[in-house]
């Protein structure tokens, strides 16, 4: 299966109610042979419309943050936990987190990255463990069956909160660090 295949199958997706509210399916964006997956929560309102992941003001900013570590989005892949997007930009409930995450796992296995990064609390605590603490464990590196997991503040949460992007450089140099570390294709 390749991720259009994927990408198909998931546009026929009803397996919440958020199917039936949304615009377009958020289902993701990169190369396929991508090395550094991001994953955030899930698509918000200018997401929903064009049908791509982090498009919007937080999607301009986590540009930005991938330019300062010479990553750009031609380098890695981009997704959500859910591909719908929650009525006014409400967390993802847990049965819709249940719904989508099965096409995220199938995402992860078709890329099979070197390093994934969880933009955000609620892909920390999907992808890291339940319990996760943003504010205490960003920037601090986990293994996810083997393989190199951070997470780091939501764009959307530094828009809203600008004194969290001083930790936030710290941790994007730490990802730079694990990057060219890992990746054979380094910027």
């Amino acid at each position: 299966m390749t991720m259009t295949d994927l990408r198909e199958r998931c546009e026929g997706c009803s397996g919440c109610s958020l199917s039936q509210t949304r615009t377009k399916l958020v289902f993701g964006v990169g190369p396929e042979d991508a090395e550094v997956l991001f994953v955030g929560e899930g698509p918000g309102q200018q997401e929903d419309l064009s049908g791509e992941p982090f498009v919007g003001a937080a999607g301009q900013l986590l540009d930005d943050m991938l330019c300062i570590i010479d990553l750009g989005r031609d380098n890695c892949y981009i997704a959500n936990i859910v591909k719908c997007r929650p009525p006014q930009n409400r967390d993802p409930s847990d049965e819709e987190q249940n719904a989508c995450y099965p096409w995220l796992e199938q995402q992860i296995a078709l890329l099979n990255p070197k390093i994934i990064v969880c933009l955000g609390r609620i892909s920390a605590m999907r992808l890291i463990r339940p319990d996760f603490r943003i504010t205490r464990e960003h920037g601090q590196w986990f293994s996810r069956n083997g393989v190199p997991i951070m997470a780091m503040y939501h764009p959307s949460a530094l828009l809203r909160d600008p004194s969290k992007r001083p930790e936030t450089f710290h941790d994007l140099k730490t990802l730079q660090k694990k990057v060219l570390e890992m990746c054979d294709r380094t910027p």
